[in-house]
């Protein structure tokens, strides 16, 4: 543990920051749902809002990564963060004269879009707080604070959306954003540069995005965490759509019961943050990562035919678990063998070929679980995921050890210039 981590002003208020903003997000996370739900009442709609906006966030992963390689981060987030807050600012005012679903289909994809650029430079900017030797822990802490922070939230939103109405969440969501850009505005990223590396010069955007998938492509490892992780998004997109769902319409939960399961089950994120630095030195990456990816498909597998709340929660806090351990693996290991100059681009590179078929498994999930149950959506969904986990045994990420990451087997790191071939 480092504690001169935590002492660090600038870290310190970037964290802080940061979690409260997740603590508002998780409002959005529960009412954008639930005001689409309770104005049609179909969760067909809801995962159509959900594939909108994923194809939005997609589209902006494209030049994301562009924007956060060329301009400064910090700035850019903070950007985000006003647009955000402008944006769901005029949901709960436009609801004041009654449903309009339409401005969903507006705002959501807009801001999902530059909720992606913020992303991306928050990950990025990861490398510009702490020294190299530390990412993977500062990753795990920073989830951590963000999950704890979003316990609550979902908790406080169930009661805000039972009490009030679902549009006066997003409310406090839009709130959130401005907390987040004053942070960022009262702190400084200090930059990162390689040995003897140097950018490389301005291209087109698009031939600046494909240097960043390019290298990504060519590192054996992460070539197959991108391909293995398109398909468990396929399956995951909308799994927390057809979660509200099943509480709601199978179990006969209330707004409160869906912020209740969401807030505790969330506890299961800030575990896998405070276990993910630990399981990857004493099992490697590969175990770790493929460990976690098949205990999802088992979790999911397993909440659509639970018949009790508690079971849901139980069972979704340990997806949310897994799914953090998995996650945070996958983000570290592009942070410890990218070039800071291309870890915008292979970023955005990631998650826009990561996130590609989420739109379109959000609408199959929910429209197969609206036409035939939740059941057997989930278990259809968890045996995905088990196979997935079973794929990554024969590839390179079964091989990837404990150690720094650059020198693993098939994790070349790019060369002091920067390049991406050989």
């Amino acid at each position: 543990m480092n504690g001169a981590m935590w002492r660090d002003r600038t870290f310190g208020t970037y964290w802080i920051a940061q979690s409260l903003s997740a603590a508002g997000d998780s409002f959005a996370y529960l009412a954008v749902p639930l005001l689409v739900l309770q104005a049609t009442g179909s969760v067909a709609q809801m995962g159509l809002l959900t594939a909108v906006a994923g194809a939005a966030s997609v589209a902006a992963g494209i030049f994301g990564g562009v924007l956060v390689d060329r301009y400064d981060r910090r700035t850019l987030m903070i950007v985000a963060d006003l647009a955000r807050l402008l944006l769901y600012g005029l949901v709960p005012l436009a609801w004041l004269a009654g449903p309009q679903v339409w401005l969903l289909f507006v705002v959501l994809p807009i801001c999902e879009a530059a909720g992606m650029v913020f992303q991306v430079a928050a990950v990025t900017a990861v490398r510009n707080l702490v020294d190299s030797d530390r990412i993977t822990e500062a990753n795990g802490r920073l989830q951590a604070t963000y999950a704890a922070a979003a316990v609550l939230g979902p908790l406080l939103a169930g009661v805000v959306s039972a009490r009030f109405g679902p549009a006066l969440a997003i409310a406090v969501n839009a709130a959130s954003f401005a907390l987040s850009a004053a942070g960022l505005w009262l702190i400084r990223l200090r930059p990162v540069q390689a040995d003897g590396a140097t950018p490389a010069t301005r291209e087109r955007p698009l031939a600046e995005f494909l240097a960043g998938a390019r290298f990504l492509w060519r590192q054996p490892v992460l070539r197959a965490l991108t391909v293995l992780l398109s398909v468990f998004i396929f399956l995951t997109y909308g799994f927390i759509d057809v979660l509200i769902y099943h509480v709601t319409h199978d179990l006969g939960g209330s707004e409160g019961t869906v912020g209740t399961v969401l807030g505790l089950a969330a506890l299961g994120t800030v575990a896998g943050a405070l276990l993910v630095a630990p399981l990857r030195r004493r099992h490697g990456f590969g175990a770790t990562w493929i460990g976690a990816l098949a205990i999802c498909g088992l979790a999911i597998a397993g909440v659509g035919v639970a018949a009790t709340v508690p079971a849901v929660t139980a069972l979704t806090a340990v997806y949310l678990c897994c799914l953090s351990i998995g996650g945070i693996c996958s983000m570290s290991l592009r942070q410890e063998i990218t070039p800071d100059h291309l870890l915008g681009r292979v970023t955005s590179a990631f998650w826009s070929t990561h996130y590609a078929l989420g739109p379109a498994g959000a609408v199959v999930l929910t429209w197969a679980a609206g036409r035939h149950g939740t059941a057997v959506v989930t278990l259809a969904a968890g045996a995905g995921c088990l196979l997935i986990a079973v794929g990554g045994l024969f590839t390179p990420i079964r091989r990837a050890g404990a150690g720094p990451a650059a020198v693993q087997p098939g994790l070349r790191a790019a060369p002091a210039g920067g390049t991406v071939g050989g």
